[in-house]
């Protein structure tokens, strides 16, 4: 008995010793006016302002000018420089911890057309994930579920929240869809050769769609005696309360899905991934489509393409004068997340100026979500929502946050990297 009542206090003192790395307390709103002094702000509109003072009071700024009067907590940021909050779209960040853990995803919902699917509900506040995207920045995000053909319906979070109540910034903003291949790889399994073939199903999957939505402007006409989910979630499609994702990559894939929404009388639609959208902008700008363009540190599709293609691609449709933002997203979306600084960086380098490329996640992601008159810029009247960084933001040598702001709350930049970070950085120090 005397053993097992050594190994029992053993093991309790054990889980006591455990370092706790939970998820930081969200902070409390702010109290009191902050202002930040000789700091040069990068507006998010292609503006610069030297040895700026930034003042917000209750979440908003309220002053931001060379030689602004100061107000409250004075924040001395010589040599520093204060961004917006960076916005990622098309993310699925709280929806997914660990892909090995089953019971930790709940990125897809089973079904081939569930527009019903509301992303808001299952993200969660308190993944590690979500916590590790504010040391560089990313501060906004909207939050789409994956699978099938029309896969849910999307939300705008802030993140810093004990909830996603909390976490909400604009809710069930959009609908998102996957639009299907006209070329697709063989499927070996069946027999076929892997090479790329014209998909057979193509139009079949495109009538599947089309009649989903027939049938739900047919609801909306009548009064139905028992409410469809599905036909309600899309109903501001039609109104123009709710944008329209689409994800397409070629030619004939983005004119087919341009067309398609434009035909049932969607308002404002969006694209995702645009591989070949520069081959197409005039069609584009004439539709009033903005592109959503896929991660630059990537390799081309196809070995024709010019190597440096997704590199240059922001570049040569914001040439074309089309608006347009970065999507993160591939394998390890949710990871590479906290790398969108440096996609947007990656722009730099084929010609587009820092603040041109700054846009591209901050006023351009803004307007793209329809939150634009609240955040993406540093403006008097919008919300405090920025940060605080020794160096460039775009470049990963310079992007190093000493503080950040969430609708003027200090938020923790406290990770499970940052604590790793420390606990080596001082091994090293005492070796």
């Amino acid at each position: 008995m005397k053993n097992i009542y050594k190994i029992t206090c053993l093991f309790l003192l054990s889980l006591f010793s455990i370092p706790l790395t939970a998820q930081q307390t969200p902070a409390p709103a702010q109290s009191q006016a902050i202002s930040i002094t000789g700091v040069t702000a990068h507006i998010g509109n292609g503006t610069v302002i030297e040895n700026a003072t930034l003042v917000f009071e209750n979440g908003k700024i309220t002053a931001l000018a060379n030689g602004a009067t100061t107000k409250g907590k004075v924040i001395n940021a010589q040599g520093k420089h204060v961004y917006p909050g960076f916005i990622t779209i098309n993310n699925t960040l709280g929806l997914g911890e660990i892909d090995a853990v089953r019971a930790s995803m709940d990125v897809n919902e089973i079904g081939t057309i569930t527009p019903n699917v509301r992303s808001l509900i299952a993200y969660n506040a308190e993944s590690k994930l979500v916590e590790s995207m504010r040391p560089n920045g990313v501060l906004i995000g909207q939050i789409v579920p994956r699978g099938g053909r029309i896969t849910g319906t999307s939300s705008v979070v802030q993140f810093d929240a004990w909830n996603w109540e909390d976490a909400a910034v604009k809710v069930d903003d959009a609908i998102h869809m996957n639009w299907p291949d006209s070329f697709r790889r063989g499927r070996w399994w069946m027999g076929e050769s892997r090479a790329y073939q014209p998909n057979k199903d193509y139009n079949d999957n495109i009538k599947e769609a089309r009649d989903f939505f027939v049938e739900a402007i047919a609801y909306h006409k009548t009064t139905p005696k028992e409410k469809n989910l599905a036909f309600e979630s899309v109903k501001g499609l039609f109104d123009g309360s709710k944008k329209f994702y689409v994800n397409a990559s070629s030619e004939k894939e983005i004119i087919d899905a341009v067309t398609f929404a434009k035909e049932l009388g969607i308002q404002k639609t969006v694209l995702v991934g645009g591989y070949h959208a520069y081959k197409i902008t005039e069609f584009l700008k004439q539709n009033n489509i903005a592109v959503v363009v896929g991660r630059t540190q990537s390799t081309p599709n196809f070995e024709d393409d010019d190597y440096d293609l997704p590199y240059k691609a922001p570049k040569l449709l914001h040439d074309a004068g089309l608006l347009v933002s970065i999507d993160p997203g591939g394998r390890m979306e949710r990871m590479n997340t906290r790398n969108l600084p440096f996609y947007a960086g990656q722009v730099v380098g084929q010609g587009m100026s820092k603040e041109e490329a700054l846009q591209l996640i901050t006023l351009n992601a803004a307007k793209i979500l329809g939150i634009d008159a609240d955040y993406g810029t540093l403006e008097v009247g919008k919300s405090a929502t920025l940060f605080i960084s020794e160096g460039d933001a775009l470049d990963v040598r310079g992007n190093k946050l000493t503080q950040a702001f969430i609708d003027g709350r200090e938020v923790s930049l406290q990770s499970h990297h940052t604590i790793l970070y420390n606990r080596y950085s001082d091994k090293l120090n005492t070796d």
